[in-house]
């Protein structure tokens, strides 16, 4: 049963990350900041439950059916922003679906080593998915052109959108997203094996 209720735990996390991570007010003020830091916190919240999930029932594939979980919730969790007034198309793509199976693919490639798992699998989760969250931001609509012309009616004056100073930090928020969730993301599938056990 905890098993169980971890997995739902993580699932249910990772989509509070991404329903975040698609809100326009993170992309006004932070822009690129906030599109590096979601990207490796929704690294780290896949790579650690899908590991674990991975390892519990030892089945290559079902790392992919927990990012799809996971994909699911959050279009539950987004459709009801619809009813907000939000656009429909301002929604999360499954991005977490490739790197998910990259994890799969490295379990099933090394007959099923953990050692493997946990270093080939972390640093392909991690450099992985901050490219398949920027195709993602490519295909929904503009976040920034969204939060002018559908303004939350409880916004804050003091959080009126304005217009980000892209690039301000540094040049490539991709690659700084990927070699930190490399890193971080081989230490969180360590973990993820190691919560099996208790």
């Amino acid at each position: 049963c905890t098993h169980y209720l971890f997995i739902v735990v993580v699932a249910v996390n990772s989509t509070l990350l991404t329903i975040n991570a698609g809100d326009y007010i993170f992309y006004t003020d932070w822009a690129w900041t906030s599109y590096t830091v979601f990207s490796i916190s929704q690294t780290l919240m896949l790579v650690v439950g899908a590991t674990y999930y991975l390892t519990f029932t030892g089945v290559p594939g079902t790392a992919t059916y927990y990012a799809l979980i996971m994909t699911v919730y959050t279009w539950v969790a987004k459709g009801a922003w619809f009813a907000l007034g939000y656009p429909y198309d301002f929604i999360v793509t499954p991005v977490w679906l490739p790197s998910a199976m990259l994890l799969d693919l490295a379990y099933w490639a090394t007959k099923k080593n953990k050692h493997s798992l946990i270093l080939f699998g972390g640093v392909l989760v991690g450099m992985s998915l901050p490219l398949f969250n920027m195709v993602n931001l490519i295909t929904v609509a503009d976040p920034l052109e969204t939060a002018f012309k559908y303004p939350r009616p409880t916004l804050p004056p003091y959080m009126t959108p304005i217009e980000p100073q892209v690039g301000k930090f540094y040049n490539s928020p991709v690659a700084l997203g990927a070699g930190a969730g490399a890193v971080l993301s081989v230490t969180f599938a360590a973990l993820g094996c190691k919560l099996n056990t208790w």
